[in-house]
């Protein structure tokens, strides 16, 4: 299972200079509730909903959510290896829920601080172009 972090959705939907591989987008894909937040709040600040509403609909309903609940959410709560951000330990915290469950998962980001934090955590990383 490929955990995917809010830059990955964001660089798919806006057409970035770089882009998952479109294989990523048929394998089973996770993210933390967040990631819904983090998207709708970027198109709605950047004024993007009427031009890219509809695809990232189609693009978070793909994926399936981990809730924000205290039993996720307990681990960001905690120290991390290294020093992270809120919403970042947020999505590590639901990583870390997940492999605490023995779902083998990995993690797909654009994100520098992300991939530290993650392999400070021991947690496998999608490489990405």
């Amino acid at each position: 299972m490929i955990y995917v972090d809010t830059s990955v959705v964001l660089a798919q939907l806006l057409a970035e200079d770089r882009r998952p591989p479109a294989e990523l987008w048929v394998e089973p894909l996770v993210s933390s509730r967040l990631l819904e937040y983090e998207v709708w709040t970027r198109l709605n600040g950047d004024g993007l909903v009427r031009s890219h509403g509809e695809a990232a609909q189609q693009l978070v309903g793909r994926i399936s959510m981990l809730e924000l609940s205290p039993l996720v959410c307990g681990r960001a709560l905690e120290p991390f290896p290294v020093k992270v951000r809120t919403l970042d330990a947020l999505h590590l915290a639901s990583i870390d829920f997940l492999r605490s469950r023995r779902v083998p998962v990995t993690l797909a980001t654009y994100e520098d601080r992300m991939v530290r934090a993650a392999k400070a955590l021991r947690f496998d990383v999608q490489p990405l172009p």
